[in-house]
């Protein structure tokens, strides 16, 4: 039996398409580093609930102060599978000193139909499927909600500075993330 989230999700998806409702406008968003911008363009039509969870923290200006505190890449990340490829990602959170919403629960990419290709960006989460709060991977991750616009460089630039194991030594400050459109 379906959930009412995942209903109201394809009802929404089929209004969309047949062209009952328009698509939202693009919300894109600015990721001011110490290492140069991060232009998200921010997915509200195909992730709603986990696109709503990021806008909030931003709107709430949780991440300024925040950093990029973790990066994975061939050289440092061992997959748990053997046929899987490394997983090359950067996380980041808020201020450790602000405290997270309540988690939300997990949007599927089986469900919102987004793809993990380079740029897009994903809500971490713990080993609980719905535990999803403030941290957000560019590269692979789980409930894909947008995707990098501008500023690849600067992810490159973020994923291949010095590392312990997989922790960013030192980590990069996020000055502020802020709405542009």
């Amino acid at each position: 039996m379906l959930s009412w989230k995942t209903i109201s999700t394809i009802f929404l998806q089929i209004v969309v398409a047949v062209g009952v409702l328009q698509p939202a406008p693009a919300i894109v968003v600015r990721v001011e580093t110490a290492l140069g911008n991060i232009d998200i363009d921010v997915d509200t039509v195909h992730a709603p609930l986990t696109a709503a969870n990021f806008l909030r923290y931003v709107d709430d200006k949780l991440y300024d102060g925040g950093q990029f505190h973790r990066a994975t890449r061939p050289d440092n990340y061992v997959p748990q599978l053997p046929d899987r490829p490394p997983m090359q990602i950067i996380q980041a959170g808020i201020n450790s000193a602000k405290r997270p919403f309540a988690p939300i629960p997990l949007e599927r990419t089986t469900t919102t139909g987004l793809k993990h290709v380079s740029g897009t960006v994903s809500m971490a989460r713990g080993e609980a499927a719905d535990s999803a709060t403030s941290d957000f991977f560019i590269g692979q991750g789980f409930a894909a909600f947008g995707r990098v616009v501008k500023g690849m460089e600067v992810v490159r630039r973020i994923q291949h500075q010095p590392v312990k194991m997989q922790a960013l030594d030192p980590p990069i400050t996020i000055v502020r993330i802020a709405r542009i459109q």
